[in-house]
Formats: structure tokens, C-alpha cells, sequence
């Protein structure tokens, strides 16, 4: 399988992601991989799409961290690659990362991931939908029975309303953004606070406000999804609770979260089997939930993350289950040829 991820900028990939994790498990099943950037896309005159890319060299790699530092530096492969000669793309860049600086980066990689698609190639998650999960409104499409109660206005007078009919306490965090940043919970003491977190983050947009839920205080749990169905190997679920760091309400791994094993209740299965329908109409190969008590508060469709510390936990290398499926994908779509348009097999 020849198969390339996409990224926001190889250069400033670090070896603790999971797109690291998931190109070096590939590299060791035998699979050709590439790096390419959501700048480094080039539509050809003939029609045709190239990327600029990166590999690994040619040797066989144990560190996460050499083999990072070959593919960015002198001792990878670094090539022109025609994108018609690739049996997946998987577009695992965060476009919440490109929205200082490089506007024009955080649609790109949907842009050429419909255009990749439309050529024939595989495409995960499906570019398509993934156009209509940019920011976080795309959470509203799910089933409310699943969702906290939720808000999404820049009317600071709305928005402080909807807090007074909360109790008093809400979290406030912005419509565009990923890893916890500008995320706020308000509380009644907060109150002469809350027009200047409602401007702050109104700056860039629209501002969430949800309703606060108390087992928050324990933290959230991230579960991976993987064809709809939570991804299980060796008896393992690749879920983990994210505990947060002293007094701060968020516990996402960026924020200086820690992660802990925990148990998969019935609760946290149902949720799953409530939102399946959408992720697999949607084309949402492995997608992130994250899971508070018995409310999904975000699923991350772009670039979830956290498979190395299911795999510390458990012991359980999520990521070959992961590389495995997608092999699976292609040698079906390679039984079907033409007869079926590939990007079908995205959720087979």
C-alpha cells in the first residue's frame, strides 16, 4: 500500500503524534509512506495532482524520533510524487492550527483532499464532509440527546443569558479552535468577568457556550472510532481518561492533561452507537469523542490524537489495527477496480 498523510507543515510535526505513530507503524508493516503539507499541493496544466513529499529512508525504524527526523531532514526521501500513484490519503492536518497566520492553510487540505477523491484515490476522513466540520457547529448536526445543552452566539447579551438560565455556570469556548485553547468556565463569582471573556473570544467569532457538566471535575475521556465502531485490539479499548492539571477545567493533552486507563462503561457504548449512523453517513473513518458522564463535548475529525498513550496504558499497538483497515480497503477496492466508486470503501 502506498499511502501519504497529510499534515499542516511536515517541518513542525513532532514524534509524540499520532501521524508520526501511524506512518512509522505503516513504515514497519512494509507499506511505501509519505509526508506532504497542505501548502505543498500543485494542480498540474494536464489535470493532474502532485505533491511535494517526504519519506523515510530506507532503513528499518524502532524510535519514533529517528524516524521523524529522517523524514524531515537530509537522510529522507524528498520528492515530487504524482498523487494518482497513491492508494490512501489520509488528511490528518488540523486546520484550528492555521487560523493565525496562515488563513489560507485551514481549507486547503479539504480542497485538494475532494480533488485527490475525485481522481480515485482513497480519502480519510471524506474530504466532503469534512468541509462541513471546520469549526465546531458541525457537533450541533448529532443528536441532541448526546449533546449539552448549547449556545453558539457573538449577542453578549444572549450569551449572558443563556448563562443566568444555566445557574450561573457555563463554559465558553470559541466556534473555531482545537486543544483547549480559549476555553473558560464561568461561574457566578466570574460574573464581572464575563464581558470581557465573551469579547475576547468573540474576536475571532463566534462564541460556544455550553452548559457545564459536574463530572467534568473527573476529566474527559477520549475514545478513538474507527469505521463507527470504537476501535478494540487484544481485548483493549483505544480510550483514556484525560485528568486535568490542578484547578484548570480542561484536560486536553495540549493543556497539560494526563492521561489515565479507563474503563469503557455501557453509557460510553451507546453514545457510540447513537453517533455511528452520522460518522459512518459522513465518511468519518477514525475519528476522536470526547466523553464527559453520558454527553459527547466535542469529536475531533481531523487529527485525533492520544494513540501513544493508549498504547502505553494498555500495551496494545492501536495504530497497526489502524494501518491494517486501510490495507483491507484498498486490496477491496483493488477486487472492484472501476466497478465501484473507491472512496465507497472508506467505511467497508
Amino acid at each position: 500500500m502506498r499511502i501519504c498523510f497529510v499534515v499542516n507543515d511536515v517541518a513542525t510535526e513532532l514524534p509524540v503524534y499520532t501521524t508520526n505513530r501511524l506512518a512509522l507503524t505503516a513504515t514497519q508493516m512494509g507499506h511505501e509512506v509519505w509526508f506532504t503539507g497542505v501548502g505543498d499541493f500543485a494542480f498540474e496544466p494536464d489535470g493532474s495532482l502532485s505533491a511535494h513529499m517526504r519519506g523515510p529512508g530506507p532503513k528499518k525504524y524502532k524510535s519514533h524520533e529517528r524516524y521523524l527526523s529522517d523524514v524531515q531532514g537530509s537522510k529522507g526521501i524528498d520528492e515530487q510524487v504524482c498523487i494518482g500513484d497513491l492508494d490512501v490519503v489520509m488528511l490528518r492536518n488540523d486546520p484550528a492550527d492555521d487560523t493565525a497566520g496562515r488563513s489560507w492553510a485551514g481549507t486547503a487540505g479539504v480542497a485538494f483532499g475532494q480533488l485527490i477523491s475525485a481522481s480515485g484515490v482513497l480519502v480519510a476522513n471524506d474530504p466532503a464532509h469534512l468541509a462541513h466540520a471546520l469549526n465546531k457547529a458541525y457537533f450541533q448536526h448529532f443528536p441532541d440527546v448526546v449533546r449539552p445543552l448549547t449556545l453558539i452566539s457573538r449577542d453578549p447579551d444572549r450569551i449572558k443569558k443563556f448563562i443566568a438560565e444555566l445557574g450561573g455556570r457555563a463554559v465558553l469556548k470559541p466556534l473555531q479552535g482545537s486543544g483547549g485553547t480559549g476555553v473558560f468556565q464561568v461561574t457566578k463569582e466570574d460574573s464581572p468577568n464575563t464581558n470581557q471573556i465573551i469579547e475576547a473570544i468573540s474576536r475571532d467569532g463566534y462564541v460556544v457556550a455550553q452548559e457545564f457538566l459536574t463530572e467534568a471535575g473527573d476529566g474527559d475521556v477520549r475514545m478513538f472510532v474507527m469505521n463507527g465502531c470504537p476501535l478494540e485490539r487484544d481485548g483493549h479499548f483505544a480510550a483514556f481518561r484525560r485528568v486535568n492539571k490542578g484547578k484548570d477545567l480542561r484536560s486536553n493533552m495540549s493543556a497539560g492533561g494526563k492521561a489515565v486507563a479507563v474503563h469503557v462503561t455501557d453509557e460510553m457504548l451507546k453514545l457510540v452507537d447513537t453517533v455511528r449512523p452520522k460518522l459512518i453517513n459522513d465518511g468519518m473513518f477514525l475519528v476522536g469523542l470526547d466523553i464527559v458522564g453520558d454527553k459527547l463535548m466535542e469529536i475531533n475529525v481531523f487529527s485525533p490524537g492520544g494513540l501513544g498513550s493508549c498504547e502505553s496504558l494498555y500495551g496494545t499497538n492501536f495504530a497497526e489495527a489502524i494501518i491494517e483497515d486501510l490495507a483491507r480497503k484498498v486490496e477491496l477496492g483493488h477486487l472492484y477496480g472501476a466497478a465501484l466508486d473507491r472512496q465507497r470503501f472508506v467505511m467497508l
